[in-house]
């Protein structure tokens, strides 16, 4: 850094890169005062409508998004799409992923009239950019489903992801981990349709891409355990939740730290199958370290 000097635009992909292992790893704290001095270099050196500038915005966009900050989240979102229309045109990739990130924002919100017309806007700009069959189109299929699936409109959303799972398939291979994310979504919808046996199956198969590309360790491996700990749950099946949701909660510790939220998540699922199986005890001690882990992350979401 010091050959390049403190204000070099390579000092600020540094530091975006080391703020990003931070933000994986939950250490929002650390994490911000990074991207804020990357944003910083880039409008000094790079001149405030830089697409640079563009991708540190959404980084701390992105930060603040994670901690539910999301009055913080939307104006840097909003600048960074501002940069990409007038820099790249409106009609550009970069614009429907800036786009994306507005209408996740808002369903994070549960603002879904406002995310939609955003979502659908990105997909026909990748449509078009891209064509139908891209792997970003089938990201964007995948995100306007959830935004259905959020608002019960099941029928509405599987189309939609069935459609990005035969995209990702065929672009990119039937054990891609892309598949594995189509393979979790629609195991959710069909689990909350109550089509248990179809949910087992495409989380199965799911699971078993993700361990063999990520490997038996890997967070998102945790994240499909979670939920068939929750399937089996949901039928009584508690002799089978238990092993997911303890491997789970494993994984996550090692890989993350054990205060993670995404530990906290596991933790409050696995204490309500404690519950359910009268081990109220136990189950207390998990809702307690979820509730510190979650009070940590929210003290670190205060407005400054």
């Amino acid at each position: 850094m010091n050959a390049l000097g403190l204000e070099h635009p390579h000092v600020a992909a540094s530091l975006d890169t080391l703020a990003g292992l931070y933000r994986a790893q939950g250490k929002y704290a650390e994490a911000e005062p990074l991207y804020r001095r990357a944003l910083a270099i880039g409008e000094k050196t790079l001149g405030p409508e830089h697409q640079g500038v563009a991708a540190s915005l959404n980084n701390l966009a992105g930060l603040y998004h994670a901690q539910g900050k999301y009055a913080q989240a939307e104006p840097l979102y909003q600048r960074a799409r501002a940069i990409g229309e007038k820099i790249l045109g409106p009609e550009h990739p970069n614009v429907a992923a800036s786009l994306n990130n507005l209408a996740l924002l808002y369903d994070a919100q549960g603002k879904y009239a406002k995310a939609e017309p955003l979502q659908r806007r990105a997909l026909a700009i990748q449509e078009k950019a891209l064509g139908p069959e891209h792997p970003d189109v089938a990201a964007s299929l995948n995100n306007l489903a959830e935004l259905y699936h959020a608002q019960g409109k099941y029928p509405e959303a599987e189309p939609l992801y069935q459609r990005a799972l035969t995209i990702r398939e065929k672009a990119l291979g039937p054990d891609h981990p892309a598949v594995a994310g189509s393979l979790n979504s629609l195991a959710e919808l069909h689990q909350a349709q109550g089509k248990y046996a179809e949910a087992e199956l495409r989380s199965r198969r799911a699971l078993a891409i993700l361990e063999k590309a990520l490997g038996p360790d890997h967070p998102d491996v945790a994240t499909v355990l979670d939920g068939l700990g929750g399937l089996y749950q949901a039928q009584g099946k508690y002799l089978h939740a238990e092993p997911r949701y303890r491997r789970a909660l494993a994984i996550l510790e090692k890989a993350l730290g054990p205060e993670h939220p995404n530990v906290a998540a596991v933790l409050q699922n696995f204490a309500g199958l404690l519950r359910k199986t009268n081990r109220t005890a136990q189950a207390a001690e998990m809702e307690a370290r979820a509730r510190t882990i979650t009070a940590k992350h929210a003290r670190t979401a205060l407005p400054k």
